[in-house]
């Protein structure tokens, strides 16, 4: 590793997580090491109005709110972790954070994981959150179903991308999409930045678990740059050099922007995978973060 490359902090963060070596026999240890690590890479995040369990069509989510007004504006939130571990506890922070920067509210979505339960049901849980906010979840908790965003991080940015793709089919415009480190390509064909965290070997089994072989990931469901992208709302993508997404998340954006809808790319320099998650560790987490909040309030 060219360690002259890392930002100081990205040196500090990689020793945080026990790195647990994936396969489908290991893969309890790994979701137990993302759930022990997050108090220390997130923290807590700031005490906000209300954080309130809700059942989002059928969706277990976790709907956080700060601001005062009614019909507030809201995220439509999908976590990270390789499609495979994360939930609204390991992202409460992150989701925390956002609410009180953005003043909008954040409907956390536990989607089911794979590989218990593949590809659509990630996606279908998302379609159901979404309806529901448009519909019994805007009434029953003062939200205004005419301004909805998605966004999410890592294989969460994917579930968001795609969901955005489908809203529009579906004839729903959507106020715009957030996506932060996120998974766009399956061909896997990634660069050699093994020794900076997420790698290789590990995006692989996240790919075979959602995804198993004998799926057609040519489908724009699973490959968006496959999709037809016009008319999808504008949209912000947060990229971290070390990351081996950060190419294919650029392509995205670059894929975007050649169909017309408004993107602002930022990639941050010296930082690795999903930086902005981790709030405790990282100066630039809360850089990005209100990055993401500011364009919400633009929107």
């Amino acid at each position: 590793m060219d360690r002259s490359r890392l930002h100081p902090q990205a040196r500090a963060a990689m020793q945080v997580q026990q790195r647990v070596p994936l396969t489908r026999a290991t893969l309890p240890a790994a979701r137990l090491s993302m759930v022990r690590a997050t108090r220390d890479e997130v923290g807590s995040g700031p005490a906000i109005r209300s954080v309130t369990a809700v059942d989002a069509g059928g969706v277990p989510a976790r709907l956080y709110r700060d601001g005062d007004h009614d019909a507030a504006p809201v995220v439509l939130y999908a976590h990270g972790g390789g499609w495979v571990m994360g939930s609204v506890d390991t992202h409460d922070g992150l989701c925390r954070q956002l609410a009180a920067a953005s003043g909008w509210a954040v409907l956390s979505v536990d989607y089911r994981l794979a590989p218990e339960h593949p590809y659509p049901a990630a996606l279908d849980d998302m379609a159901h959150a979404l309806a529901w906010l448009r519909g019994p979840g805007a009434a029953q908790h003062g939200l205004d179903p005419g301004r909805i965003a998605v966004a999410g991080d890592s294989a969460g940015g994917h579930l968001a991308a795609v969901t955005a793709r489908r809203a529009r089919d579906e004839g729903i415009r959507l106020a715009g999409q957030l996506l932060v480190c996120p998974v766009v390509d399956p061909a896997a064909d990634y660069p050699a930045l093994d020794d900076y965290g997420l790698d290789r070997d590990e995006m692989r089994f996240f790919w075979d678990a959602f995804a198993p072989p004998a799926v057609d990931r040519t489908q724009p469901d699973l490959d968006p740059l496959r999709a037809d992208l016009t008319g999808l709302p504008p949209a912000v993508i947060i990229t971290a050099e070390l990351d081996l997404l950060s190419a294919e998340g650029e392509r995205y954006g670059a894929a975007l922007l050649a169909a017309g809808v408004p993107v602002t790319a930022a990639r941050y320099q010296g930082l690795i995978h999903n930086f902005p998650r981790k709030l405790a560790l990282f100066d630039a987490a809360h850089v990005a973060l209100a990055q993401l909040a500011a364009a919400l309030r633009a929107w």
